[in-house]
């Protein structure tokens, strides 16, 4: 790219200073010298890639429009080869073009199968205007990205990040990019930073970016309110700019400095609070202090919502937020349920890190602050937006393998072999599906090729966050895991007051699509009932018993701790199977907090869910003459432990109590 091509590209991202040819001044390291001010670009670099050669040994560069196109296909095929990597189900798929195709589709130009488009499920609200409204525009789908530390990021995963956003946008979510790069730096530096951002993207095509900037302003948080999310001192005045550049396909980048007065330059602040500003601003709620003319007291006024925020992405260098105690991560959190806990293993019971060392104390007050934002940006937006954090790496499609890893291939000289492509890119794999990469009941070797998970992966791994929902669990399992009741004793029915029976009856029969006998139920499961599991509003359960193996009683099965945790009915509504992680809350709270020592259940040999369970349990088989195949979670139980007779003798034993009397069938 010449000097003066370079500089025009740069200027174009935004309002920047007016540039013109004597501005320019091509230096020895390839820097430019913008007003007194030295910068260059990394794509510029020694380091760089060389110009494309002819066979002829003649160096030759690719014009400006046959690059374009180049880009343009590049561009294209990956997003196809992306979109087959998800692999998503018929649900997902269902889900993603209900939501994002509508405006996708008004933006294309001759389409070959109108009747097919028209017929295509639209995103829209209904209401009593709708059909007064035809040529509404269409609703913008946003995510709110937060970059932070870009200036630590090499050229080739910035490159990867610049097309990850566009691959974004064509597939119908806009992005609106926060660029962070510290409190302690100059403007200077995020200035720079923002143009290599902006250059990184606009390499992939039209429409580009633009930079924004100076659209936020301090304004003094009023006394009377107490500090939360929704009060701060950071206020968004842009009078629709960035609504108008979203609409025209362009990628707002926004550098996190704020003036503090008009005689003041920007100064860099904290980025969160850029985040929740924005978030406030496009949800609709921000308010403002208007005063009347006629003296009245100043009211209140709601802006109008400007456009559905569907994600919050955090590109972080630290990555996912750390599972504490084990080399592990965080892949799924409902911070409805799990906020507390896991900030707790962050921060420690005080409020200070639980880490020791300055380096280590920072990256784990880091963690918590993405967790804080996270929270908070979320509790702005509807039930079915989410939080993702993850790496530059990881949002560019790039991993380095660890140096200290050893494989065959380091003989052959390929130990330092970068991977252009991951199996799965965490944002377009979430923009399809809705769902984090490694389901977060999945065990976690399962979540990697290798046995363990090295070291390095951890830090290149996605949090996905949603605001979830409730769980109840009875009896409580937070303090201590589930035991048998002693013989006789008081225990836990489904008939007890604390559970809905009636909403817990049509959660079954509308997951399992049949109608079941509840006199004949109660009476099998009310005198053995281990415990209940609820997710939301009965969104989802499980249902647990202790159950006694063939030749035993109930005594003698106690006193020789023979009584076998059976998992009897595992439920989701349909409206909320595949989406949300209901299951995988569910699934979580009964192996890790109420049966952490194992549990078996059972599945028939042809039901579609098998591959779900099979990914999750411990063991499996098939027993011969019935057409039942058996699950467990308990670790360590071979093929000839005794407890497997046990699991086996209630897997067969256990009689259905459907109303349609097909016992084979459960």
């Amino acid at each position: 790219m010449t000097c003066t091509r370079a500089w025009k590209k740069a200027s174009s991202c935004g309002p920047c200073l007016p540039l013109t040819e004597p501005h320019m001044a091509r230096g020895r390291s390839q820097q430019y010298i913008f007003s007194g001010i030295a910068r260059g670009y990394a794509s510029q670099a020694p380091g760089s890639s060389p110009p494309s050669r002819l066979s002829s040994g003649a160096a030759r560069y690719m014009s400006a429009a046959s690059s374009a196109r180049a880009m343009k296909r590049a561009l294209d095929r990956d997003v196809i080869v992306s979109v087959l990597e998800v692999s998503a189900t018929k649900r997902d798929a269902k889900g993603y073009l209900q939501k994002y195709t509508s405006r996708n589709q008004k933006n294309t130009k001759n389409p070959k199968n109108p009747k097919a488009l028209a017929d295509t499920p639209k995103f829209v609200q209904a209401g009593a205007n709708q059909d007064a409204l035809p040529d509404a525009p269409q609703p913008l789908h946003v995510a709110i990205m937060r970059f932070r530390a870009p200036q630590e990021i090499d050229s080739e995963t910035l490159r990867g990040v610049g097309k990850t956003l566009a691959q974004l946008r064509k597939l119908g979510l806009s992005s609106v990019v926060v660029v962070d790069c510290g409190v302690e730096e100059s403007r200077l530096v995020v200035q720079d930073q923002v143009f290599r951002l902006c250059e990184a993207i606009d390499a992939y095509g039209e429409p580009g970016t633009r930079l924004v900037k100076d659209i936020f302003y301090h304004r003094a948080p009023s006394s009377e309110t107490s500090p939360s999310f929704l009060s701060t001192d950071i206020h968004l005045e842009d009078r629709g700019l960035i609504e108008r550049m979203l609409r025209d396909g362009k990628i707002p980048v926004i550098p996190s400095v704020v003036a503090r007065d008009v005689t003041r330059p920007s100064q860099p602040i904290d980025s969160n609070k850029i985040v929740l500003a924005l978030t406030r601003y496009f949800a609709g709620l921000q308010f403002n202090d208007r005063t009347e003319s006629n003296g009245e007291d100043a009211e209140l006024v709601r802006p109008k919502t400007v456009a559905s925020v569907e994600r919050i992405i955090l590109l972080d260098p630290l990555g996912a937020i750390p599972a504490t105690g084990r080399r592990a991560w965080h892949r799924f959190i409902n911070i409805e349920q799990e906020y507390t806990s896991i900030m707790k293993e962050l921060m420690g019971p005080d409020g200070s890190p639980l880490a020791h060392e300055n380096p280590a104390r920072a990256s784990v007050t880091a963690h918590a602050a993405n967790l804080d934002l996270a929270r908070d940006a979320l509790a702005m937006l509807p039930s079915t937006s989410s939080a993702l954090i993850t790496t530059p790496s990881a949002a560019a499609n790039t991993h380095v393998p660890s140096s200290g890893s050893s494989t065959s291939i380091t003989s052959f000289d390929f130990g330092d072999m970068v991977t252009t492509r991951r199996k799965k890119n965490p944002l377009i794999h979430n923009l399809l599906t809705d769902k984090p990469v490694f389901s977060s009941s999945l065990p976690v070797p399962r979540a990697h090729i290798d046995a363990k998970p090295l070291a390095s992966e951890l830090s290149s791994v996605s949090t996905l966050l949603k605001r979830g929902m409730p769980l109840t669990v009875f009896p409580d399992a937070r303090l201590n895991s589930w035991r048998p009741p002693v013989p006789g004793g008081p225990r836990l029915r489904l008939t007890d007051n604390c559970i809905d029976l009636p909403r817990l009856v049509h959660l079954i029969e509308d997951s399992f699509g049949r109608k079941l006998d509840v006199k004949d139920y109660l009476k099998r499961v009310n005198d053995n009932l281990a415990g209940i599991i609820i997710a939301g509003e009965y969104e989802g359960g499980a249902i647990l018993t202790w159950e006694i193996p063939d030749g035993l009683d109930e005594r003698t099965a106690y006193e020789q701790r023979r009584l076998v945790p059976y998992l009897d009915k595992f439920a989701v509504l349909k409206k909320s199977q595949g989406s949300g992680g209901v299951a995988d809350v569910v699934f979580n709270a009964m192996v890790r907090g109420a049966f952490p020592d194992g549990v078996c259940w059972r599945s028939r040999k042809d039901n579609p869910v098998n591959k779900w369970y099979f990914e999750r349990s411990a063991g499996t088989e098939k027993l011969p003459g019935c057409n039942w195949t058996m699950f467990w979670t308990t670790p360590g139980l071979d093929s000839r432990h005794p407890a497997l007779l046990d699991y086996e003798s209630v897997c067969r034993g256990v009689e259905p109590s459907w109303a349609d009397n097909k016992h084979i069938l459960d």
